[in-house]
């Protein structure tokens, strides 16, 4: 069961955005998004095998409810935008350093307007906040110039390489990596202040 919390909002153009704890009645979206035909394969460099089946992705989600265990394997959060689910993000943690997050507009229409600019700062803090991990890799492919240019506003690609082994369903491929770290958390607030002054 999640724990239903709130971690953080911000204003953009379409109203109030809001970073909350994933739960169970928004999963469906998430796998609807996924398995009918929403999601951008090509530009996410996604390997299908990977994803399996419908069933498959709901189980995953429901095993990223948060639990309250700061090493629970996965755990996922919700972006609402004016009380309407729009989009989700995953936290995959493996180590203290080797860890990956996810994060999906699934309502292609919100994919505009500053959301994940926004929200970023907030996403990585909450990352911090509810498990035990010190270090981030941002794991993006090259071909993904949205979510790219987005990043490059806050954490510089550190290298571009080919990557074989991936987190998620993410296929081999050439990919930029960044890394964040907790002590970066207030500086990714400032940057977003600074951001929105302009």
């Amino acid at each position: 069961m999640s724990l239903q919390v709130e971690h953080g909002c911000a204003t953009v153009r379409g109203g109030t955005a809001t970073l909350r704890d994933l739960e169970a009645h928004d999963i469906e979206a998430i796998v609807s998004y996924w398995h009918d035909g929403r999601a951008d394969f090509h530009t996410m460099n996604v390997d299908t095998a990977k994803l399996g089946t419908r069933e498959d992705t709901r189980k995953r989600f429901e095993a990223s409810l948060r639990n309250g265990d700061p090493a629970q394997q996965r755990i996922g959060f919700a972006i609402d935008l004016e009380g309407e689910m729009v989009g989700y993000t995953v936290l995959s943690q493996n180590t203290t350093d080797i860890n990956y997050s996810h994060w999906h507009i699934i309502d292609i229409t919100r994919r505009i307007g500053g959301l994940s600019t926004a929200l970023y700062p907030h996403r990585i803090k909450a990352y911090f906040e509810t498990s035990a991990i010190e270090r981030l890799i941002h794991q993006t492919s090259v071909r993904n110039a949205g979510v790219n240019r987005m990043l490059d506003k806050y954490v510089p690609v550190a290298e571009t390489r080919w990557v074989e082994s991936l987190d998620g369903a993410g296929a081999l491929g050439e990919y930029h990596l960044r890394y964040v770290r907790r002590e970066d958390v207030p500086r990714l607030f400032a940057r977003a202040a600074e951001l929105a002054r302009q």
